[in-house]
């Protein structure tokens, strides 16, 4: 007669208080991405798929602490949580078609893999920089402590993910502002090939929690009741305690990076070891062995999935592949918005431009109760220019939040209100410093909406500017990084009643915007400005001056230095467009006054190579080439740094130059 002998399990399981119902949901809920990640591999070798990272092995995270939040909180996921989006039970045939980049997918074709957020089951799903989901989460989290909501956000990040700033950010944040994540590490032994050993210098990941003030666990994250149990406990308690906490999950990456990577720079002996213990197969001879899973049990699930599996595959295949069309791919770049004006009234008083953008911020804020202004030195001590003085005595701190110096994390976190509901504005201390939040700026505010539908309303002010000696690191016109970069908007006013009705637009508008505000006009320019609030819209330049002989097309200190120049030349007769709005562009003003008066001269402040003006000189030439009557000619700004001395910032400035380049144009 044989002889029974139970398996050998890898870890010691503790229900504890669980039910055998519990037990089995997460089995069954392990067992599901199991099979759906066996037949993408088979239909990858089929060439049906394009990519996939494997999770294999790793499922007990994913389900554990999907299974420990609630489905109103928010999850951040990465590629190799499949288990996070079968546990929100997410129609399968939707992530088949937005695997195979089908329109029921979430993303229409433009993007694969688990890059797609969806708000209808909470889930915000990364993109290949890793780390800017971080800080989203931090924004997350903060919009739920804002509104006193009893709520954890779980974002997750793998062990090479923590070498980026953007974690280290991400942590300070939090900390700092004490907000309810849950930061996650799958430490999976590789990042692509290269081995923990020389990723890190310390013996565990949690250990990184100390220097942010952070309380940290280390769990085993294949033992799904561990992590389930674990992750249940302390989740409740950052609800009632509302703090972030780093938990570092101990496990395995058993296939390659990604499936042509291969495993073949991981010695056996290490894959062998982890094999044995794989969190599905051990867990389901531990629910065997204590008589809570039977056979027919077992065969059931694995029916009722394949079943699944291949029902929602034959409707995916089914459904035909996207036909482009121009039109929608070009309205999806930005977020609907329809432009509601508001007139201002007869009332007014002379303003300088930073005190018109002061009252315009004020107003929002007043208007807008779900308005987050974020910014180093932003609250008691209201911004190095002042603009935000006193906004902490009327709206408190929790809305006027001094933040360290981390722009990236900041800008995420302003992403991360914007997906919870919240309106953000962040000030860039100088433009200059946006390089340090670039990434989730171009990458993450701009393609948001694109990707997933999902807009980003946050409003990035952007003092900036030469003509105050401040040298290479704090006097750039640095708008040409952006308005190269589609679904960002970008304004740039020049005088104080424009820049109070554009930025009272930007904070409506739900696309995210760079609202530039030049440093040497902040204090230099007067104006009559309507004292109550009202709208300027984006995307139309004004007609400063209106004349028959030449155009000046130009925006920021350039609509002034061609204003003071004309007062010299008044027998000219020159129309003048400030075109405030550089991103959308009014192409339409453009075009007509060139049209009109034969010559066109672009006046920018930034260098010239790549500037927005090469983009203004192309259109003009193929919209008005029969129209011209001369060369287009751009005035610009030195292709070198901006200096710091008066007379080589003077030398490096077009201002010199612009009399004379005016003048050769009027002789041509």
């Amino acid at each position: 007669m044989a002889t029974h002998t139970k398996t050998t399990l890898s870890f010691n399981y503790n229900r504890g208080t669980l039910d055998d119902k519990v037990l089995l949901q997460l089995y069954r809920a392990m067992l599901k991405p199991r099979m759906i990640e066996e037949k993408m591999l088979i239909l990858l070798r089929q060439g049906k798929i394009s990519k996939w990272f494997s999770g294999i092995g790793q499922e007990a995270i994913s389900v554990g602490v999907t299974s420990a939040m609630r489905d109103e909180e928010y999850i951040l996921p990465m590629h190799r949580n499949l288990g996070v989006f079968t546990t929100r039970e997410i129609p399968l045939y939707r992530l088949f078609t937005q695997w195979q980049g089908k329109m029921s997918g979430f993303t229409k074709g433009r993007d694969r893999s688990f890059h797609f957020g969806t708000q209808e089951y909470n889930i915000v799903g990364m993109i290949s920089h890793l780390g800017p989901q971080l800080g989203v989460a931090d924004g997350i989290a903060l919009a739920h402590k804002l509104r006193e909501e009893k709520a954890v956000t779980a974002v997750f990040t793998g062990e090479g993910g923590t070498s980026e700033g953007d974690f280290h950010e991400a942590l300070n944040v939090a900390s700092v502002w004490q907000l309810p994540v849950l930061f996650c590490i799958e430490n999976n032994g590789y990042g692509l090939s290269t081995p923990t050993s020389e990723q890190y210098n310390c013996e565990h990941l949690a250990q990184r929690a100390q220097g942010y003030g952070m309380e940290s666990h280390i769990i085993d994250g294949n033992n799904i009741l561990e992590v389930y149990t674990q992750i249940s406990r302390i989740t409740e308690d950052i609800r009632n305690n509302p703090r972030p906490v780093l938990i570092e999950f101990k496990t395995f990456r058993m296939r390659g990076h990604e499936e042509a990577s291969g495993t073949k720079y991981v010695p056996q002996e290490l894959m062998d070891m982890w094999a044995k213990k794989d969190p599905l197969s051990n867990y389901e001879a531990y629910l065997e062995q204590e008589g809570i899973l039977s056979a027919t049990v077992k065969e059931r699930y694995a029916v009722e999935i394949k079943n699944e599996i291949n029902e929602h595959l034959e409707k995916s295949y089914q459904e035909e592949q996207i036909t482009p069309d121009l039109n929608t791919e070009m309205e999806d770049v930005y977020a609907p918005f329809r432009f509601r004006e508001s007139v201002p009234s007869n009332t007014t008083e002379e303003l300088r431009l930073i005190d018109a953008i002061s009252q315009g911020l004020r107003q929002s804020m007043e208007k807008y109760d779900d308005l987050v202004i974020m910014g180093q030195d932003v609250a008691e001590y209201g911004g190095v220019f002042k603009i935000t003085e006193g906004f902490v005595a009327q709206f408190g701190k929790e809305r006027v939040r001094n933040t360290p110096i981390c722009e990236s994390a900041i800008v995420e976190t302003a992403m991360g209100l914007a997906i919870n509901g919240k309106k953000a504005m962040m000030e860039m201390q100088f433009s200059d410093f946006a390089t340090s939040g670039f990434n989730p700026i171009v990458n993450y505010l701009a393609k948001s909406h694109y990707r997933w539908s999902q807009p980003a309303d946050v409003v990035v002010r952007m003092p900036c500017g030469a003509g105050v000696a401040a040298g290479p690191f704090h006097s750039q016109t640095n708008e040409a990084w952006f308005t190269h970069t589609p679904g960002l908007k970008v304004v740039f006013p020049a005088f104080p009643a424009d820049a109070k009705g554009l930025l009272a637009t930007a904070i409506e508008d739900p696309n995210p915007v760079l609202f530039f505000e030049h440093k040497k006009l902040y204090r230099s320019i007067r104006q009559e400005v309507p004292t109550d609030y009202y709208t300027i819209p984006l995307g139309k330049a004004a007609l400063v001056r209106e004349g028959s002989q030449l155009t000046i097309i130009t925006y920021g200190a350039g609509v002034h230095w061609a204003l003071d120049l004309l007062k010299k030349k008044t027998e000219l007769s020159v129309d003048l467009i400030d075109l405030r709005t550089l991103q959308p562009l009014d192409k339409e003003s453009i075009i007509a006054s060139v049209c009109k008066t034969g010559k066109a001269l672009l006046l920018t402040e930034d260098s010239g190579f790549g500037s927005i003006m090469s983009d203004i000189s192309a259109l003009i030439m193929e919209s008005c080439f029969e129209k011209l009557d001369a060369p287009v000619k751009r005035v610009t700004s030195l292709d070198t740094p901006i200096p710091f001395d008066a007379n080589l910032e003077q030398q490096y400035l077009p201002l010199e130059r612009l009399e004379s380049a005016l003048q050769e144009l009027i002789d041509y």
